[in-house]
């Protein structure tokens, strides 16, 4: 019995040994077809670009117009026109002191001009009269130098006095505190009732049509910023727009070694539902512009925590190891094992194995 079983389990073992042997030279047999057989692949060309590396900056949006609108006379505030979120236009009425005692001041001062041309007048022709009686015995020079003097001291008076009626005019016009420009009512500061003197802040106002962006940037990379540079930027929507350099401030902050830069949103009316100090992400030039070798992200596969590239030469796949450095857009910069002009798989290189046949494409008919 014994000597029975035994003789099964060799039969059965040189079976299993005849099985793996003809497992492990199909295998091969299929490694050996796929070498040999052409694979389409797409490719692109290892190239020579002109290109910067960008880095992300967190900005804000900040009006170019926004502030207090303060009272330029003083009273009693006799009406208030607008709310918190208003939106006014240059030129409207936003609130309205009383003009009681502006409007009579202004006829007091109107009076006081009615009596200084009135003595105005009286001067001239007192000096006038005397003028005629120079070459009479009646004439008195001395009389004649006093009349002068009072005269200019009359035009001095009339002069004040149409001053201060001016003023008057000034203050009664100024009841009326009016949008300087277009914009959103941000806060409302006074309230009917409330006596105001000249100065005092009525309402702040933000004009959200003509928006900038702020950020303060590192010192390293303002090289790059020269005014005019154009920059994108994403806003809360996701939506990516394009703004450009305005200017970079010549100050430099000593604890965060960063320097404010303005730049203007191009056609900034796309900026819908924006507001002020809503953030931004910019994405800013890290430097200068420079010559960089580049190869396509899509050729660059990881095996083993290296980087390859499969480089198509004389018809065959040959896998290389690249070091690379930063991304530029949807390339690479090359800093070793590649060189310009090389030919590299960027479709169908996960199924390549080192050494087998392709036929390539350009990348965009793959």
């Amino acid at each position: 019995m014994a000597v029975g079983k035994t003789a099964r389990m060799v039969v059965l073992g040189v079976l299993g040994f005849g099985l793996a042997s003809a497992w492990i030279a199909s295998a091969q047999a299929q490694d050996e077809e796929a070498g040999d057989q052409a694979a389409t692949v797409g490719v692109d060309n290892v190239i020579r670009e002109h290109a910067r590396q960008n880095v992300p900056v967190v900005g804000r949006l900040v009006a170019r117009r926004s502030g207090v609108v303060s009272v330029l006379s003083q009273g009693v505030v006799a009406d208030m026109r607008v709310r918190v979120g208003d939106r006014v236009q240059a030129g409207d009425m936003m609130a309205k002191l009383s003009t009681n005692r502006l409007g009579w001041a202004r006829e007091l001062r109107a009076a006081e001009l009615e009596t200084a041309k009135a003595e105005l007048s009286l001067r001239e022709r007192e000096l006038q009269r005397l003028a005629n009686l120079k070459q009479s015995a009646a004439f008195s020079a001395a009389r004649y130098e006093d009349a002068v003097q009072e005269l200019a001291k009359a035009e001095s008076d009339a002069a004040r006095a149409s001053a201060n009626l001016n003023l008057s005019e000034i203050d009664l016009a100024n009841a009326e505190i009016i949008a300087p420009y277009p914009g959103v009512v941000a806060e409302v500061h006074t309230e009917i009732g409330t006596y105001l003197n000249t100065g005092q802040p009525v309402v702040t106002l933000v004009d959200d049509s003509q928006m900038e962006i702020e950020a303060e940037v590192p010192a390293n990379h303002t090289q790059g910023l020269a005014p005019g540079t154009a920059v994108t930027f994403t806003i809360r929507d996701g939506g990516t727009r394009t703004a450009q350099v305005r200017a970079v401030v010549p100050s430099e902050n000593p604890l965060t070694r960063t320097r404010k830069v303005r730049f203007t949103p191009k056609n900034g009316a796309a900026l819908t539902n924006a507001a002020a100090n809503q953030s931004v992400t910019l994405s800013i030039p890290a430097g200068p512009a420079r010559d960089v070798v580049t190869v396509h992200k899509d050729a660059v596969l990881n095996k083993s925590g290296q980087r390859m590239v499969f480089v198509v030469e004389d018809g065959k796949a040959d896998m290389r190891t690249v070091d690379l450095g930063e991304a530029v857009g949807t390339r690479f910069v090359v800093m070793s094992g590649l060189s310009i002009g090389d030919t590299v798989v960027v479709r169908g290189n996960e199924r390549l194995i080192p050494g087998q046949t392709v036929e390539t494409k350009p990348n965009g008919q793959y």
